[in-house]
């Protein structure tokens, strides 16, 4: 919009670069409590398939996120809300009130991260179960679970992927564990003695060389 000075410029001041940064960053927004909902946000769901001793019938869970400073450098996705549906009325009364405490922590803002191992450290008394190769302590960490690929995926959690070295380490280890014993590999993607590695929950963790070493995620006793 175009401003017509009708009155004499008596003085005038140039502003430095980081005099604008320091004002855009000001009026950045972030998320927080009141934040008014839009009326449209963009949702995820993730179907969440556990044994029929936990739950007879599938979770669905639902992330919607909001999209902050959009068309700016500054946009960023977070998320808003999340609902949990099932067919299954047992776990309904948990379900409701976990749902809004998790969607108050989003809407809350700042540092939401620490939720996935909040949620991840839960541990169900009559024992977990295994789920594609991955041990879960309980159903309330594999929704954990599901919110790490959610910040994953917008960019609020790096993936835990390993690097070259770490790579080239564990296919070394389980070349030699081929060569020692052939045929084991076909039959699983780990050897049948592995125990579980309690960093990545996966029945991995061999001994060599006089040192226990996940396969998996390359977490060692030894550094």
């Amino acid at each position: 919009m175009v401003k017509k000075i009708e009155s004499k410029i008596v003085a005038y001041k140039v502003k430095t670069k980081e005099e604008l940064d320091k004002q855009q960053e000001a009026e950045v927004v972030h998320m927080h409590e009141t934040v008014q909902r839009p009326e449209k946000l963009m949702g995820t769901t993730y179907k969440l398939k556990t044994p029929e001793h936990i739950s007879e019938h599938s979770l669905f869970i639902t992330i919607n996120d909001m999209v902050l400073n959009e068309g700016t450098e500054y946009e960023t996705r977070r998320p808003f809300e999340i609902f949990i549906n099932s067919k299954s009325m047992e776990h309904y009364q948990w379900i409701v009130a976990l749902t809004r405490i998790i969607s108050a922590v989003f809407r809350k803002g700042g540092d939401i991260t620490f939720l996935v191992e909040e949620l991840r450290s839960v541990f169900d008394p009559r024992g977990g179960y295994w789920n594609k190769g991955k041990y879960v302590p309980s159903l309330i960490a594999e929704i954990g679970n599901v919110i790490e690929q959610h910040l994953c995926d917008i960019g609020m959690l790096k993936s835990a992927s390993l690097d070259e070295h770490q790579k080239e380490f564990l296919a070394q280890k389980q070349a030699e564990l081929e060569a020692e014993a052939p045929g084991e590999a076909e039959v699983s993607s780990f050897p049948p003695n592995a125990t579980l590695c309690y960093k990545c929950h996966t029945k991995a963790v061999i001994q060599k060389d006089g040192c226990m070493t996940c396969l998996n995620c390359g977490d060692s006793k030894c550094g």
